[in-house]
């Protein structure tokens, strides 16, 4: 039994019975790809069914003197025991190697956020002359004015959207929809692109519902997404490490600061839990710190 084949089937399992997002899948199956071409070129081409936890440990300790970041690390061995569990559930093993694996221990991560005037500068810096310009500020208005994962906004479909009652239907991981509101400046921004520069296209028949195009009328990439917004930041003179994500933590961080109630911000970002959700409550213990140590007279003596 090759490492190919059961790949294969656990991106089956991973796809349809888990129902992962291509994005996860994408992660988890690049990983264990990785652990089949170190067992080939490092241990005598030794296959899923005869690896061992010893040969678990080596490998991640090779790996780990490469630095690659805990996050990363973490995310492997996730991988790693996913797939022998997989295994060993499907009754290909009777033990898994994976089980005694364990992770670096994460701190909290708090994610790099926007103020609003560092929103501002990034607007300002699109050159609305343009066509491409005019597209770019109505993306970056609707990952921020809506809070949607990069993955979300070059999938979003005019269909889904509510001009009259101004909401987003959006499908997020895990083929799960949520109506996001839509406030009237975003609405009038998406109408205008969608008249005055849209229509300008010749659009490819699969993409005449997709919102976002390229200037070929074809669905954008992710990548392309974080270049304009590398391009807009730098040009901005913001020295931050920025990605669309960041929109999406300023959307929330910016909601909370302003008195929104964590259950709704939970909804529009389409958190399953509300533990996922809570990390910006940290976020805004953080910036309460700063006003203490900042303001207080203990600490201005």
């Amino acid at each position: 039994m090759t490492w190919d084949e059961k790949i294969k089937d656990f991106e089956n399992f991973l796809k349809f019975e888990r129902n992962f997002s291509d994005n996860t899948l994408d992660a988890y199956l690049r990983d264990i790809r990785k652990l089949r071409d170190y067992a080939d070129s490092e241990m005598d081409n030794l296959g899923p069914l005869e690896i061992t936890y010893e040969n678990l440990q080596e490998y991640l300790f090779q790996l780990s003197k490469k630095k690659f970041s805990e996050r990363t690390q973490a995310r492997w061995i996730s991988s790693i025991k996913a797939f022998f569990k997989y295994l060993v559930d499907d009754e290909v093993r009777t033990d898994n190697p994976s089980s005694l694996l364990e992770g670096p221990k994460l701190g909290l991560y708090l994610p790099d956020t926007l103020s609003f005037d560092d929103v501002e500068k990034i607007i300002s810096a699109i050159d609305i002359s343009t066509d491409l310009g005019r597209r770019n500020h109505c993306m970056i208005e609707v990952l921020y004015g809506c809070g949607l994962r990069v993955s979300e906004l070059i999938d979003l479909k005019i269909s889904n959207i509510n001009f009259k009652e101004l909401y987003l239907k959006v499908d997020g991981k895990g083929d799960k929809s949520r109506f996001v509101p839509l406030a009237n400046w975003t609405s009038k921004l998406i109408k205008e692109y969608i008249s005055e520069v849209r229509s300008k296209y010749k659009i490819n028949k699969k993409c005449e519902d997709i919102l976002f195009l390229n200037s070929r009328g074809s669905a954008m990439s992710r990548v392309i997404v974080f270049i304009i917004i590398k391009e807009l930041t730098d040009k901005a003179g913001i020295n931050k490490k920025i990605s669309p994500h960041t929109f999406r933590h300023s959307f929330a961080t910016h909601l909370l600061q302003n008195g929104a109630d964590l259950r709704y911000i939970q909804e529009m970002l389409g958190h399953s839990s509300i533990t996922t959700t809570e990390i910006y409550t940290h976020l805004k213990n953080e910036e309460l710190r700063d006003v203490i140590l900042n303001f207080h007279p203990r600490n201005m003596a």
